[in-house]
């Protein structure tokens, strides 16, 4: 546990089955209802399918690894595969088809319903971002992609991949609620006086004020998948004192 916030491992998480072939980790949920973020990791079976409905302020999903297709009722399917973004409208009803040799593995964070009304008033249908269609920004030494977010498809949450190079920050904090996801390679949230280990699957809630910094301890990148709400830009900081 981090002071006024929370740290959680994906594996320390037990998996709920939906459906045949799908596995299911509810990983943090934040707030009190009505502002509510929600972050889970779905895994579908190569050949089985996952469905549901996207909660009242719609969801952000991003597809970690497989491929598959994507689909909600009255839309042409959407192909999906590794380092795509979904942007999906509140209340859908949807099924995710795992169709390629590997299994989907998929991080979907739900939007809180205070969003709702801004959410249905972007768009009606699902929308698919690649990240590597999305620009190159920097803050520091760091590098950002934003996929969705103000301007970008959804004015009320942010969502982009971020990438840490070896070494560590001055803490800082942000003006709004942040989950973060480690996609891949190993370091330490540094928060509250403490030092927390972090690797592929650490999910982390860093509330509104809470002073922070990710340091990434490996040779290698230190890439993170973040949502923020409300929507702001991943360079948008409270410096130190």
């Amino acid at each position: 546990m981090v002071t006024s916030g929370a740290l959680v491992q994906a594996a320390d998480v037990p998996a709920g089955c939906s459906a045949p072939g799908t596995a299911v980790r509810n990983l943090l949920v934040t707030g009190p209802a009505g502002s509510r973020l929600a972050r889970r990791l779905v895994d579908v079976s190569s050949g089985s399918c996952f469905d549901g409905t996207a909660g009242p302020g719609g969801e952000l999903w991003f597809v970690i690894a497989g491929a598959g297709q994507f689909v909600i009722a009255g839309q042409p399917g959407l192909p999906v595969s590794a380092d795509l973004a979904l942007r999906i409208p509140p209340g859908a009803r949807y099924r995710l088809r795992a169709d390629g040799p590997a299994d989907l593995h998929i991080d979907a964070v739900t939007l809180p319903a205070a969003g709702a009304a801004s959410a249905r008033s972007e768009t009606a249908q699902a929308v698919a971002r690649d990240l590597r269609d999305c620009p190159v920004e920097t803050t520091g030494d760091r590098r950002f992609r934003v996929l969705f977010g103000p301007g970008r498809g959804c004015a009320v949450a942010t969502q982009f991949v971020g990438e840490i190079p070896p070494g560590r920050a001055p803490e800082h904090s942000h003006p709004y609620d942040e989950l973060v996801l480690i996609l891949s390679g190993a370091g330490v949230l540094h928060t509250g006086g403490g030092a927390y280990p972090i690797r592929a699957g650490s999910c982390a809630h860093l509330p509104p004020g809470l002073r922070h910094c990710l340091e990434n301890t490996g040779p290698a990148t230190l890439r993170v998948l973040g949502v923020f709400h409300p929507a702001d830009s991943p360079a948008a900081k409270n410096d130190p004192d």
